[in-house]
């Protein structure tokens, strides 16, 4: 595939960097003494470009039988930053590496590879990655075998890789969110012509299936489409993670079933827009309510999904949610605003009022439902009323908690060149008053709950007293109560004593329960 190639001169000083070769693949530069070889890089006028092209779903075995053993004897770190889709990229780039032959380590002196997922979301996620770089030169001078690379969000970023190259030349290997499969060969690459290896297509590849999955613990994330068309103004995730596209509901169905028949407890379904799943099938009708009411059947104790896009969050999938059953009662759906002219500013294609109707709808058909959400502050031109806005919608809807974040500009997103006028004493001090509503209904919510009894997956031992357990409810709030470790990744039943803020405390109830609580 010919990839656009750019003049370099605005990223480097030429004086001390030279084209050593160039063709239609790519090209190699040296650089400070260093050879690099750019197989593709990321470009977000081609990511603005939103092609018709068909996407094809693969089933190729993704490490060949040639590359099988490359790892063996050999450790890996992998350091992920961000969401639960990195969470669960991390998952495969593991399966790959163990596919190699490697093994996991925590210990980064024995590292032989490690590797930064990055996110792009937030500045400070960005800079908290080019931080530990800087902790990592070290690392690398004394271990120079040791191979490093900087993969996720971050990496399809014009200015990143940029850096990246400009900067911190001990790198590796540099590869996007679309070269994860790719994994192996770029690994083989870099070992073995002792370059720097860059790989990052601004067009999204194919679905690839059948990858491989380290997985822990009894909860498990399962992708059911990748992307995002929402372009919201301030984000930088269609640029990042490419437009929308849907695995095959047969595929996600298997992977579910088999995640079932090993045992997992609890899933919860992938996606930037899980809503939108489906639309951009072509030869069938059939969308996210669909695949829910199909995994509504499947013997898996909790089905969860994350993150939902409000305007696409249709009556189908409301009358799927409300059969209950493995559906659990917890909604994330992020509102970001409450005032629609700020809405319109971020380009979110719903108002307030829309909003508020969806709410009530949900809640009808499902009256104890616990809703999430997210919102920012101190968006380019958000005045004192328009954030008042905010709070009157946190207090109608009354969420249980939310994701709350100060406007911070991502270079590259049509917010980023909007005046950026409201002072940070404002953003800080409208912020708090936001935890500050936010706190006073969560507590709220769980103050519900004192005195019942509560469905709890036992998640593990408190970090502050191994007597001490922690679990969830199916609305996700937190639990502490005292037990056995014994009682770890299983169902257990909790009566409600003590509520705090962002959690509630409770006592194991041991007598079988006639009834089995849903919340």
């Amino acid at each position: 595939m010919a990839k656009e190639t750019k003049d370099y001169s605005k990223y480097f000083d030429f004086s001390d960097a030279k084209i050593i070769s160039q063709d239609e693949y790519g090209k190699k530069i040296r650089i400070r003494g260093r050879e690099i070889n750019i197989i593709s890089e990321p470009n977000h006028r081609q990511e603005k470009q939103r092609g018709k092209e068909s996407i094809n779903v693969l089933y190729e075995d993704a490490v060949p039988d040639e590359l099988k053993h490359l790892g063996e004897g050999k450790k890996y770190i992998v350091y992920t930053y961000g969401c639960q889709m990195n969470e669960h990229d991390t998952e495969t780039i593991k399966g790959l590496l163990e596919q190699m032959g490697y093994s996991s380590t925590e210990d980064r002196k024995e590292a032989d590879l490690i590797l930064l997922n990055t996110c792009a979301i937030r500045e400070n996620a960005e800079d908290k990655v080019f931080g530990e770089l800087g902790h990592l030169k070290h690392l690398k001078t004394e271990k120079p075998d040791m191979l490093l690379g900087v993969c996720g969000c971050m990496s399809q970023e014009e200015g990143v890789v940029n850096r990246i190259l400009q900067k911190h030349g001990f790198v590796d290997m540099i590869f996007g969110t679309h070269n994860i499969h790719r994994l192996p060969q770029l690994i083989k690459e870099s070992l073995f012509s002792k370059e720097m290896v860059v790989e990052v297509w601004s067009k999204e590849g194919d679905i690839i299936e059948n990858l491989p999955k380290k997985r822990e613990g009894m909860r498990a994330w399962v992708n059911i489409m990748y992307g995002c068309d929402k372009f919201c103004t301030y984000c930088i995730v269609p640029f990042t993670r490419g437009k929308e596209r849907s695995r095959r509901p047969e595929d996600v169905i298997a992977e579910v079933r088999e995640l079932a028949r090993q045992g997992f407890k609890e899933i919860t379904l992938l996606g930037q827009n899980v809503n939108a799943y489906g639309k951009d099938f072509t030869d069938i009708h059939y969308g996210f309510g669909d695949l829910m009411d199909d995994v509504n059947k499947i013997d898996i104790p909790r089905i969860r999904f994350t993150t939902s896009h409000p305007r696409d969050f249709d009556d189908r999938l409301i009358e799927v949610l409300a059969k209950r059953g493995n559906l659990v009662e917890h909604i994330h759906l992020p509102v970001q605003s409450g005032n629609s002219a700020v809405l319109k500013k971020m380009s979110r294609k719903y108002t307030r009022e829309q909003y508020l109707e969806l709410v009530a709808k949900i809640k009808k058909a499902i009256p104890d439902v616990v809703l999430t959400t997210d919102i920012i502050v101190g968006f380019p031109g958000e005045t004192d009323e328009q954030f008042e806005d905010t709070l009157s919608l946190v207090r109608e809807v009354g969420f249980d908690s939310a994701y709350t974040f100060i406007y911070s500009p991502r270079e590259g997103t049509p917010a980023a060149v909007m005046e950026d006028n409201v002072p940070m004493e404002v953003k800080k001090r409208r912020l708090q008053r936001l935890n500050d509503t936010i706190s006073e209904y969560s507590r709220g919510g769980n103050e519900k709950l004192r005195g019942q009894i509560v469905e709890v997956l036992v998640e593990g031992e408190s970090k502050n007293n191994d007597k001490v357990l922690a679990g969830r409810t199916r609305t996700n709030k937190l639990v502490h109560f005292t037990g056995s470790p014994e009682l770890v990744g299983q169902f257990v039943h909790v009566k409600i004593t003590d509520v705090m803020t962002w959690y509630i405390k409770g006592d194991l109830v041991t007598e079988p329960m006639a009834v089995e609580s849903y919340r």
